[in-house]
């Protein structure tokens, strides 16, 4: 079985047809949003889920990971993971430092391991 051609052209439209839809959703998001109650129950709800689902991945990396942070021991993972929790604590709710913290953490556990 071989593949139809596909025509310059084609790609052209391909590109605008996927474009538009893109646009369509972002105007559309635009549209709505100032109508949004930001302290409202339905927006509370999608934040907490959004926080429950990054917390999720967060456990996951650190008990269940992949790749070469599988390499690195437990006990690293998990104290990287409370001075990342510190950082961002101490730093004034700051995501950056905790991130930082917690890959310097990483980082020097993957050197010196």
């Amino acid at each position: 079985m071989t593949l139809p051609e596909f025509s310059p052209a084609g790609a052209y439209i391909a590109a605008c047809v996927a474009a538009a839809a893109t646009y369509f959703w972002r105007a559309f998001g635009v549209a709505i949003g100032s109508r949004l109650d930001l302290k409202g129950p339905v927006f509370e709800w999608f934040a907490s889920v959004a926080y429950a689902v990054l917390a999720a991945l967060v456990v996951r990396l650190v008990v269940f990971p992949s790749g070469e942070l599988a390499h690195i021991p437990l006990a690293v993972r998990v104290g990287a993971a409370a001075l990342a929790l510190a950082a961002y604590a101490l730093g004034r709710r700051s995501i950056f430092a905790g991130c930082l913290v917690g890959a310097c953490v990483i980082a020097l556990a993957a050197i010196w391991h």
